[in-house]
């Protein structure tokens, strides 16, 4: 049976890894600060939906067999880091083009609902398999192989509650400074930045092995 310093252990672990810098991170500042706060918590809504899925795989053994065959590793590895790469390349063009102020009360053009956002969140986090090389490696610490599935649950609930937690402050802290991210210069800069590290994240990714 997890106890209570088990499930608060899990839950400060993964949270930890939410916070620390990722594409995650930078997919849902991007969206906060060009989209408005909505979008923005539709993009973390989708990275925390991400995270349960990783998780749920990982307690079943399903992120284990990504981890141990090469094939599904590169497979979700060359996806993951094209989708990146795509990412980042739309940021440039975008902090490269000229144009006005962003208008506050209208989303970037061709991302107008925020089911889009969430995808975007949800498939830069499912498409990265340090993800599941993640989980894989936490989730036996926590989970044993006479689990319930309930103990299987509120471990999955708690890694999509702590996710989503930390991406919305994010989202509504940049949400809540968007007329400083609306300027054309400040938003080139965002755009600029957040391409470059989408980029890099994705050469990154690209260049991986499994350890």
């Amino acid at each position: 049976m997890t106890s209570l310093p088990q499930i608060a252990g899990f839950g400060t672990i993964v949270l930890l890894g939410a916070m620390s810098p990722g594409p995650d991170f930078a997919v849902v500042v991007r969206r906060s600060a060009a989209s408005g706060r909505l979008y923005g918590m539709a993009a973390a809504t989708g990275v925390a939906v991400g995270v349960f899925v990783w998780v749920v795989a990982a307690a079943t053994g399903i992120a284990a067999l990504l981890a141990t065959s090469a094939m599904a590793f590169t497979v979700v590895k060359v996806v993951g880091a094209a989708y990146l790469l795509y990412l980042g390349a739309r940021a440039l063009r975008s902090a490269l083009r000229s144009g006005g102020e962003l208008k506050l009360d209208l989303p970037d053009p061709g991302r107008r609902n925020a089911w889009a956002a969430f995808a975007e969140g949800l498939f830069t986090n499912v498409l990265n398999p340090k993800a599941a090389l993640f989980f894989v490696a936490l989730m036996p610490q926590f989970v044993s192989s006479g689990s319930s599935v309930g103990e299987t649950l509120v471990l999955s609930l708690i890694a999509l509650a702590g996710t989503v937690a930390w991406f919305m402050v994010v989202a509504n802290v940049v949400g809540t400074l968007r007329k400083v991210f609306a300027r054309p210069a400040v938003r080139r800069v965002v755009d600029g930045l957040t391409g470059a590290a989408l980029i890099a994240l994705g050469v990154k990714l690209a260049a991986a092995t499994r350890p």
